[in-house]
């Protein structure tokens, strides 16, 4: 999971670029960098370990002067934590020079590598991303936009991506629209992020969230969009894991409120999951607060606040070691006593992974002094590993892959443990219903278990896992699909 921006028109788009970063810093928290296109067409490059405040200063934005231009935040899924591998990717080409920033995960990219470095192809990076810059640089096709096309019909995955071709800006998602991307308008430019979120702090005006296999071109003087053929259909897969933990709550993605997803999930919590003798309700700081806050408005318990996060602490899911993260879980929490002390209090987080931060934080909150702990998850156990860009690799990290809920909540040490097995959300209008529309999720009968609708007027909600509509298991050369838990065996 990264997040990406582009920007197109826009005097000092480095500048731009590099304050949407900022408002991008929850999806990766490894590297960051920028690309950024003069007048001229000479394309400059920075990028760094570290976050984005880290990377840039003002010597540095400075020298990365044009009116295009390309950023990117990593959390890496494939390819290793190295500078060789953060991005965006600046490579020297027939067309002029080509940016690439990339969100997503390539999942037949092993297979392509081999394949090209058969051909004798140079690889620099263990990124998947680099696979596509030289598909695009063997394209036979005559025109940018087809050596695009070519390239992208041969990989498959998830994929949002911004790309610069000498000063042309391209925004691109892949067919089955895994991965968020939003376009925006500034001035007489134009803005590609991720989330919105990065569009109200750069003081852009949303235009529209681009649709599965959508393919943008952004040129000129004043700078123009023009709609270019889509790629190839297929079914519409979204990621519930972007509305359940990776984005922001104050962005729209998916043409839902992140904020109101989760809020709506709280209460679905409250309603199917009710803890009447507890005294209050708290949330894991801080992608679970509208869901505490939703368990709290629909079961009358008071809402407290009772575990304090340090901000100065990145995302423990996001680390890419697991050392790391049970690190980071230690120093990233502490328990409010005169809260806690005496109470029978419900713990709302947003998703159950591999268990390494609830089991501690159960101890934290015991230790202060709580008489019960009653765990409550408001999405669906993860049973199955995800190809598509979420650091869950390995089936054995998963909890509750060889766990029933009974065993979960003895092996976290509370009273009681529940999940939201299934959800999906309500249908949307046709088009795109942009900000304004709201979600209230509901339970699906007899769904076996998937979170999801596969109708393209739909948005999707999917399952946890692999984040795709089936629920059988394949290998990652075709889109593998997802394995979430019917129940996760039984309520304990």
């Amino acid at each position: 999971m990264c997040g990406i921006i582009g920007v197109a028109g826009v005097p000092d788009a480095s500048r731009v670029a590099y304050l949407g970063l900022y408002s991008l810093q929850h999806r990766g928290q490894e590297s960051a960098g920028l690309v950024a296109v003069d007048g001229a067409g000479v394309a400059r490059s920075h990028r760094g370990m570290g976050l984005v405040s880290d990377v840039f200063g003002e010597s540095v934005l400075s020298a990365l002067a044009g009116d295009v231009a390309i950023g990117h935040t990593r959390y890496s899924t494939a390819g290793t934590s190295v500078l060789a591998n953060a991005q965006p990717i600046l490579a020297g080409y027939r067309e002029g020079p080509l940016g690439l920033a990339h969100n997503g995960n390539l999942t037949n990219a092993e297979a392509l590598r081999s394949d090209l470095v058969a051909k004798g192809s140079i690889f620099q990076t263990s990124s998947d991303s680099e696979v596509l810059i030289h598909l695009i640089a063997r394209s036979e096709a005559r025109e940018p936009e087809d050596q695009l096309l070519d390239a992208l019909e041969r990989v498959e995955g998830a994929y949002s991506l911004v790309v610069t071709i000498g000063r042309t800006l391209y925004a691109i998602v892949d067919p089955r629209g895994f991965r968020p991307l939003w376009l925006g308008k500034l001035g007489q430019g134009y803005v590609v992020v991720s989330e919105t979120c990065a569009l109200d702090l750069i003081g852009a005006t949303p235009v529209r969230e681009l649709e599965p296999g959508e393919f943008l071109r952004i040129q000129g003087s004043p700078p123009e969009v023009d709609k270019l053929p889509s790629l190839p259909s297929k079914p519409h897969q979204r990621c519930i894991f972007e509305l359940v933990y990776f984005s922001r709550p104050d962005s729209t993605i998916f043409g839902r409120s992140v904020d109101r997803v989760r809020r709506a999930l709280g209460r679905e919590l409250a309603r199917e999951h009710p803890a009447p003798d507890a005294d209050c309700v708290f949330s894991v700081p801080d992608s679970s607060n509208a869901m505490a806050l939703g368990f709290a408005e629909e079961s009358g318990l008071k809402l407290e606040h009772a575990l304090i996060r340090n901000h100065y602490v990145g995302r423990t899911f996001i680390n890419p070691t697991q050392a790391s993260r049970n690190a980071k879980v230690k120093i990233k929490f502490n328990p409010v006593r005169e809260v806690l002390a005496g109470k029978k209090v419900v713990v709302v987080d947003d998703s159950l992974v591999r268990g390494t931060t609830s089991r501690e934080l159960v101890q934290m909150i015991r230790q202060a002094g709580a008489r019960e702990v009653h765990f409550r998850v408001a999405s669906a156990p993860i049973t199955g590993p995800c190809y598509y860009g979420i650091d869950t690799p390995t089936k054995s990290e998963l909890i509750a892959s060889s766990h029933s809920l009974a065993e979960i909540r003895r092996h976290l040490g509370v009273e009681s443990e529940r999940v939201l097995p299934r959800l999906f959300l309500r249908p949307l209008p046709h088009g795109n219903p942009g900000r304004r529309t709201e979600s209230t999720p509901r339970r699906a009968f007899g769904d076996h278990g998937r979170i999801g609708v596969t109708p393209p007027a739909l948005v999707a909600c999917l399952p946890l896992s692999a984040m795709s509509i089936s629920s059988a298991t394949a290998a990652p050369m075709a889109p593998p699909p997802c394995a979430t838990s019917s129940a996760a065996r039984a309520p304990a």
